[in-house]
Formats: structure tokens, C-alpha cells, sequence
């Protein structure tokens, strides 16, 4: 795992700017709320040759709280190198104010050494022979299915939907993509991707914090690198980034539900698609919505359009019982509201194009040693699911995010198993609301 910190400076037409960190930059504007000064007043008092005395000085007259001060510290950005696709979910799913990108699994290397050690991992030394061997035989399943797939698409072309006149170039490529997007449910979540997020110190804070509660060693040892790059930047509002016992002892009692729920639901089998869809539209007596749904949305050339207030203060809950792992790593990354799993294999997902029956050994080998993680109480048992582990997840927000996301992932592109699980939740939404079936736009997802 490397990490690595990424300064956020003033471009070359602002040189007459002055040039502050990030926490004196808070510090002025946390000083700046409580003065009528105006903030060049403000600045001409700060000792730039001796930024630490001024954010000291300021910080001690505001008196305010580390977390109202940190939010002002603008982009912090961050890059991680080499880390597990489950710390890459975790902290998409923790850093729910962050903006970030992690890398596809078209383009990381596919092979088991490019695996975090199981030490690093936390997996017990009497079962990494059986898990590194998982892995290998997960690997070589996910090399066999890409090659037998793509060779499949050039015998057989019009398997690959393709935009009208595509060049030989764009064939070649989308035909590496059907095979890629089918193969990757073999993929194991312990593959090592790389993630670089932008969030203000105050979400960092609590980022890291919560990564240094869980049981896992490697969100321990990724917190400790994350705080120790930040305290370069940010040191004074960085201290308040150790684990404490609320963010503990949640992170106890849902690996102990995850870890029950797990055991309980735990197959191979495929687990057939289900969706559950709850629409809020209630309202304050003394403050009925005036718009219609219509209206709300009518006014939009494409899903990047502004919508009315009777969307945005619609509340929407949606939520499968089989997201694949592979989908839960882009879904989990729609940052509004909030997003629940237990993270568990209540299935395993393949597409129509690969048979179970054709790798029932490894599928039966990775479910034993899921159960053996499980039933020692293990947290590294998120290291021995693949990409195709089927578990429930669920998400909250309001109408006018579900919109923007269902319309996103059945879009031009959009991957064919996003489009049918949204295009299902899209339909339990328009039962419940169905003003909105005609301004709501459905794509179909083509090509991938």
C-alpha cells in the first residue's frame, strides 16, 4: 500500500494571492464568521513567514469546534496506491461527502500476485495456503472466461452491441469489454486497485477515524498512513482522527450482524433478482408542495438538468437482495444519502454467457473457506469473497438523486447488469409515482 498526498496550490495568475495552508486558510475563515473586519483586514494581520502563531492565535480567540473549522480547509486530496477493491469500497461507502475515482477493473493487473499478503490482511496462518489458492484458481477462471469469451464474440459479432458505423478500433474495444464485464465476477475482492479522493480535513478526520475502528488490518494501517500525509497539511485538526469507542463499538456490532446474516444466508447458487422500492412523499401540514411531478421535471434537456422541489423533497429507498460485488463497487459510489450492506454471499452472480456448473469446484472451495473465516468471527472474511458474491444493499436519498442515477445507469454505456437492476428499481418507482413515467428517460444501455 502507498499513499500519497496531493497539494492543492494557486495557480500561476494568482501570484498575488496570498499563498495559506489549508488549516490557516480554515483558521482565517473560521475568524472571518466572527468579525466585520472584512477578510483583506483579516489577512493583513497574519504573519505568513510564521503561519503556525497566527492559526494559534486565531483558533484561540474563535474557540470553535474542530469539526465547524475543518470543513473549511477546502480539497484535501489523497491518493492510494495498491490497496485491496474492499478498502476501496469501505472508504467509498465511509467518505460519503468525498469526490473520488477508483481504477476500473478493465485496466488493473489480473494475477495473484497482485494481492496484498495475507499477513497484511489479517487472514489466520493456518488458512492462507487454502486462500492464496482460491485466489490462483480465481485468477486462472477469470483468464479462461476472457479468452473463451472474447474469441466467442469475434466468431459470433453481433453478441457485442455497437454503435452504428463504429470504427475497427471501437469494435475491438467494446468486444474486450463484453469479455472483460462477463469475466469479472471471478475477480477477488482482496485485488489490489488504486483510489484518489478530495474531501475537506473535517470528512478526513472521520474518514480515518472510522477506518482505525474496524478489525481489519489493513483500514488500520491505510488510516495511519492517510493521517500521517495529512498532519503535513493539516496537523492541529488531524489529531482529532484516532479511533474512539462509539466508531469501535458500531464497527464491532455490525461485522458481529454481518458475520450472522452471512452465515445464515451463505450459497453458490444464484439468488434470482429481487428489488424493493419506498416512496415518501409526505409533507409538513403547513408547507404542502405546490409543484407536480411533471413539473418538477418536464423543464430537463438531459439527466445533468435542475428539478423541481417536488422531487428533490420526495424521499426515495431502494434496495436489492442480490448486488453483485462487481456492481456494488460503482453503486456504493453515488454519494448521496446513504448506503447500507451487510457484505455477505447470499449468492454467487454469473452471467448467462459462463455456467456455474463449469467451475463448481472453485465456487464450493471459496465457500468452504468463507464459512471457516465466518465461523471464527474473522473480519477477514471480506478477503476470500469474488466480484460475483450476491449481497443485499440498500440506499437512500430523494427522487431527484434515484432520477439522475437511474437514467445514469441505464444509459448509453452503462454496464448490462447496472441497467437491469436499475431499470427494476426504476419500475417500482414509477408504479409509485407514475406522473413521472414520461419525463423519466430509460436507456437501454447500449453499447457497453
Amino acid at each position: 500500500m502507498r499513499i500519497t498526498g496531493l497539494a492543492l496550490v494557486p495557480p500561476p495568475t494568482a501570484a498575488d494571492l496570498p499563498k495559506v495552508t489549508p488549516e490557516l486558510l480554515a483558521s482565517v475563515l473560521a475568524r472571518y464568521s466572527r468579525s466585520n473586519e472584512g477578510l483583506a483586514a483579516i489577512l493583513s494581520k497574519v504573519d505568513l513567514a510564521n503561519p503556525d502563531a497566527s492559526i494559534d492565535r486565531i483558533l484561540k480567540f474563535v474557540d470553535y469546534g474542530h469539526a465547524s473549522i475543518g470543513g473549511l480547509t477546502g480539497g484535501l486530496a489523497i491518493a492510494l496506491d495498491d490497496v485491496s477493491m474492499w478498502l476501496a469500497y469501505k472508504i467509498f461507502e465511509i467518505a460519503t461527502m468525498a469526490d473520488g475515482q477508483e481504477s476500473s477493473t478493465r485496466y488493473i493487473t489480473m494475477n495473484a500476485a497482485n494481492v496484498p499478503t495475507a499477513a497484511e490482511l489479517g487472514i489466520p496462518d493456518d488458512l492462507a495456503d487454502r486462500w492464496r489458492a482460491v485466489l490462483a484458481d480465481s485468477f486462472a477462471a477469470y483468464d479462461a472466461e476472457y479468452l473463451r469469451l472474447d474469441a466467442l464474440a469475434v466468431a459470433q459479432p453481433n453478441l457485442v452491441r455497437l454503435p452504428p458505423d463504429a470504427k475497427p478500433a471501437v469494435v475491438t474495444r467494446l468486444r474486450k469489454n463484453y469479455a472483460l464485464d462477463r469475466a469479472r465476477y471471478f475477480i477477488p475482492l482482496a485485488t489490489r486497485t488504486n483510489l484518489g479522493l478530495v474531501q475537506s480535513s473535517r470528512m478526513w478526520a472521520m474518514t480515518v477515524k472510522q477506518l482505525d475502528s474496524l478489525g481489519q488490518p489493513e483500514a488500520r494501517a491505510a488510516a495511519k498512513l492517510i493521517r500521517d500525509e495529512l498532519l503535513k497539511q493539516s496537523p492541529r485538526l488531524m489529531r482529532h482522527s484516532l479511533a474512539e469507542k462509539s466508531y469501535t463499538v458500531q464497527a464491532e456490532q455490525e461485522l458481529a450482524s454481518s458475520l450472522a446474516l452471512g452465515l445464515d444466508r451463505l450459497s453458490a447458487e444464484p439468488l434470482a433478482d429481487e428489488v424493493w422500492v419506498h416512496v415518501d412523499r409526505a409533507t409538513p401540514p403547513w408547507l404542502p408542495e405546490s409543484q407536480s411531478v411533471p413539473e418538477a421535471l418536464r423543464h430537463r434537456a438531459n439527466r445533468y438538468g435542475h428539478q423541481g422541489s417536488a422531487t428533490r423533497r420526495m424521499r426515495v429507498s431502494f434496495a436489492w437482495n442480490n448486488l453483485a460485488l462487481a456492481e456494488l463497487r460503482d453503486l456504493n459510489r453515488h454519494r448521496t444519502g446513504h448506503r447500507y450492506t451487510p457484505l455477505i454471499q447470499a449468492g454467487f452472480y454469473l452471467p448467462p454467457e459462463i455456467k456455474h456448473a463449469a467451475h463448481a469446484k472453485l465456487l464450493q472451495s471459496q465457500l468452504e473457506l468463507t464459512r471457516e473465516l465466518m465461523q471464527r468471527g474473522s473480519p477477514a472474511y471480506v478477503y476470500s469473497l469474488l466480484l460475483g458474491a450476491q449481497t443485499p444493499f440498500e440506499h437512500s436519498t430523494h427522487a431527484d438523486k434515484f432520477i439522475y442515477e437511474a437514467e445514469l445507469r441505464t444509459g448509453m454505456g452503462a454496464h448490462f447488469r447496472y441497467a437491469e437492476h436499475l431499470s427494476a428499481a426504476l419500475r417500482g418507482f414509477l408504479e409509485k409515482v407514475p406522473e413521472a413515467k414520461e419525463w423519466v428517460v430509460e436507456g437501454t444501455a447500449e453499447p457497453e
